[in-house]
């Protein structure tokens, strides 16, 4: 009689199984179109490309005021790879059927702000104000890397793998421009301003 319960139980469970598991498909690929996720996620996109239209603006300024050559060669470089990143969002609001729009980004106007105000507080021409143009610079990174890490995973939860692969190629590059900012600062530019007297 055990045995029969027992034998009841599992067929009932095989039974509903699949429903679940089809309905839990359901919800994650072919409800995704209209999920609340999905609106966050573009939401975010519209921040995002903001973002990196602001800093389209504002390398040059940091290009301009750095002294040494090395960092002005990274913010020129940067903002090469900045541009592609504003042409990459355009095509995955495309891949995602929505209008490239942007929407101010609150964070990235106070970091760039912040970048600003560096200049305007540290002398020009010196290492310590090298220093304080690649901080400003890692912050903006930073906030990127963590951005796209988050929106790559919400994209391959939506199942738009074309545009994780997308969002991947940028935040690799952000990965790789913060890098560079940090083998700058020590293969000499923060020692050099280590030894620049005060006034």
């Amino acid at each position: 009689m055990q045995k029969a319960n027992t034998a009841k139980k599992t067929a009932a469970k095989s039974t509903h199984a699949p429903a679940k598991g089809n309905a839990h498909a359901r919800s994650t690929a072919g409800g995704a179109e209209d999920s609340k996720l999905k609106e966050f996620f573009v939401d975010e996109l519209k921040d995002i490309l903001w973002a990196e239209q602001k800093l389209v603006k504002t390398l040059p300024k940091l290009q301009k005021a750095a002294t040494s050559g090395e960092l002005q060669d990274a913010f020129e470089s940067h903002l090469e790879e900045t541009k592609t990143h504003v042409d990459r969002l355009e095509q995955v609001f495309k891949l995602l059927g929505e209008k490239a729009t942007a929407k101010k980004c609150d964070a990235m106007e106070g970091i760039t702000e912040e970048g600003s105000s560096v200049i305007e507080d540290t002398d020009e021409g010196t290492a310590t104000r090298d220093v304080a143009l690649i901080m400003a610079g890692q912050k903006a990174e930073h906030y990127e890397i963590a951005t796209y890490g988050g929106l790559i995973q919400i994209a391959r939860t939506l199942g738009q793998e074309d545009v994780a692969d997308l969002l991947e190629e940028t935040l690799e590059e952000e990965k790789q421009a913060d890098q560079k900012l940090t083998e700058i600062a020590e293969a000499g530019v923060n020692s050099q301003a280590g030894n620049e007297p005060r006034d």
